[in-house]
């Protein structure tokens, strides 16, 4: 069937329903990003939209595709904004731990955390000071309560150094932090240690304050979309 008849066929259905259901709900999704349920606004949302259009198709067979597109909404945002709320409550609980950085990402089921080396390592160092456990500890114990999660660890270097001795530095830390959380009761099967060493600089490298910021240890957290737990 090709999109032209598809979309013949719902008009001619009443299935203009799903469009303004998608209009509404796209409008709904225009929330402000200060606004900590953004994610799971916006995973309802989409769900609704997606919803309501399957709806509509599923009841044009049935010969009532307005209460299809209706019911598909509902149950569509219902799982959307499961996905995004799921996401934003592990962002909320990390955001609680001291000297953790919470950035959501673009995908409602993705977020960062960013560690600075400061608190975690002294300098040319992989061994974990005294200090990081409280704060690593508590990054495992969210974990930990989200065992679907995957974690990509992700150790950086400013660019003091050769460029060689930076990417094994950062490799060792990474390594270390990885650890660490094993040790935690995090199942290693779901944690990745890669060093980058001094690339991708998040700020500059020509101020000590930049390099500090550029010496860090970031945690790219991922939950599986279709998980609804």
């Amino acid at each position: 069937m090709s999109f032209q008849h598809l979309s013949r066929l719902m008009w001619r259905n009443g299935a203009a329903v799903a469009l303004g259901a998608l209009i509404i709900v796209s409008s709904a999704a225009c929330v402000s990003q200060e606004d900590p349920n953004r994610r799971a606004k916006q995973g309802a949302a989409i769900g609704a939209a997606a919803g309501a259009v399957a709806g509509a198709i599923i009841g044009n067979q049935s010969g009532n595709p307005r209460t299809g597109a209706l019911i598909g909404a509902a149950v569509g945002a219902g799982i959307g904004g499961v996905v995004g709320h799921r996401r934003d409550k592990m962002a909320a609980e990390m955001a609680r731990i001291q000297q953790v950085e919470v950035q959501r990402q673009q995908a409602e089921n993705e977020l960062k955390l960013i560690v600075n080396d400061k608190i975690l390592f002294d300098i040319n160092s992989s061994v974990l000071r005294t200090r990081a456990l409280p704060t690593l500890n508590q990054i495992a114990d969210v974990l930990n309560r989200y065992p679907d999660a995957k974690v990509i660890v992700t150790g950086y270097t400013d660019s003091t150094g050769t460029e060689e001795y930076n990417l094994k530095l950062s490799r060792r830390r990474a390594e270390s932090v990885k650890n660490y959380l094993i040790s935690r009761g995090v199942d290693p099967a779901r944690i990745t240690a890669v060093g980058l060493g001094e690339s991708d600089p998040i700020d500059t490298n020509q101020t000590a304050e930049g390099r500090q910021r550029n010496r860090r240890v970031e945690f790219f957290v991922k939950l599986p979309p279709q998980q609804q737990g």
